[in-house]
């Protein structure tokens, strides 16, 4: 188990710093929208990476902001996977499984809404603590922009800031507005030319 903390405790901190939902990465845009800036990984707004000098920027883009965010401290990185019943076998277990070994599952989110039962789903989170290092999560990030990893998202360890890669860029929410004002007027190129910024 990763050092310096147990599920119980890291579910208890989520409830008291995000209220508002639980720790799903994808839902943070629209429940945090006053917080919430987006980046593009690639210019354009491309989406997809297609060769090593497009990776590096993907990767590079989100090591500065991560560096920004958390440079100096330890870190929760957050991984999520998806089965038909709460316990049961993964869905696609792969490759989330490999390239996070040391998570340990402290969250289940589960949307049962539907009455057939073969439509319910079951969101399994997992973390683990570990010292910020630029570099630290590049497996996890090239999976995510490759579309084989959804829902990762890291995170301080008084979980005040939320870093959420997605395949296109990253969804990143602050402690408050001036400071996500502040974090956007730094990456300025890197923001959609969307009105919402999308």
């Amino acid at each position: 188990m990763s050092v310096g903390f147990t599920p119980a405790m890291l579910a208890g901190l989520w409830q008291e710093r995000w209220p508002s939902g639980p720790p799903v990465a994808h839902t943070f845009r629209s429940t945090y929208a006053d917080r919430w800036v987006r980046f593009h990984s690639l210019p354009g707004s491309k989406r997809y990476p297609e060769s090593e000098d497009e990776y590096a920027i993907v990767l590079d883009r989100h090591n500065t902001v991560l560096d920004e965010l958390f440079a100096g401290t330890d870190v929760f990185v957050v991984t999520m996977d998806w089965s038909d019943t709460a316990t049961g076998p993964a869905i696609h277990a792969e490759p989330r499984q490999t390239l996070h070994p040391d998570g340990v599952h402290w969250w289940t989110e589960s949307k049962q809404d539907d009455p057939d039962p073969e439509f319910h789903v079951h969101g399994r989170l997992y973390a683990d603590r570990r010292p910020w290092e630029r570099g630290c999560a590049d497996d996890l990030l090239r999976a995510v922009a490759d579309d084989a990893l959804a829902d990762v998202f890291l995170t301080d360890t008084e979980l005040r800031r939320i870093h959420h890669p997605y395949d296109g860029g990253a969804d990143v929410v602050l402690a408050t507005p001036e400071e996500r004002d502040r974090m956007r007027g730094r990456h300025i190129d890197w923001l959609s030319s969307h009105p919402a910024g999308l």
